[in-house]
């Protein structure tokens, strides 16, 4: 049995939760709400009459979707390959999803995301340059194959 690759792991998780966030940000625009509207009013410019904290969500549940599932002039970059530049990112992209009433999903699965990305950093794993590949092992020296 082999060993469980956490970025990879991670990388679905994430991918479910910015599909799940763009989904919720066009939700958004047809029945603009904030999710924490039960304690403040407040907020409630963020969504209407300019839907500004649909717009956001939609541009990072974008970046997220193109960041996981990387076009090929992103894919091998130094950015693509940082589990720590995604520990940055997915962060700013939880909490815009836990402000939209629509995103709350998303933004659970984006934490629990960022949760399995800091146990497979923690644990030394690195990210591919080429998406969905096993890391090479480096060749033992004078041993016969």
């Amino acid at each position: 049995m082999g060993k469980l690759i956490k970025n990879h792991w991670a990388r679905l998780i994430i991918l479910t939760a910015s599909i799940y966030q763009i989904a919720a940000a066009f939700h958004g625009f047809f029945w603009p709400k904030i999710f924490w509207d039960f304690l403040t009013k407040n907020l409630n410019g963020a969504v209407a009459p300019i839907p500004a904290l649909q717009i956001i969500n939609l541009l990072l549940g974008i970046i997220g979707l193109a960041y996981e599932w990387p076009l090929s002039f992103i894919a091998g970059t130094a950015v693509h390959r940082s589990i720590e530049a995604r520990l940055i990112v997915y962060p700013l992209s939880a909490l815009a999803a836990v402000l939209l009433y629509q995103g709350t999903n998303a933004a659970v699965y984006y934490l629990v995301g960022m949760a399995v990305y800091f146990w497979g950093f923690s644990e030394g794993e690195v990210v591919c340059a080429e998406p969905w590949t096993l890391p090479k092992r480096a060749g033992l020296r004078g041993a016969r194959v």
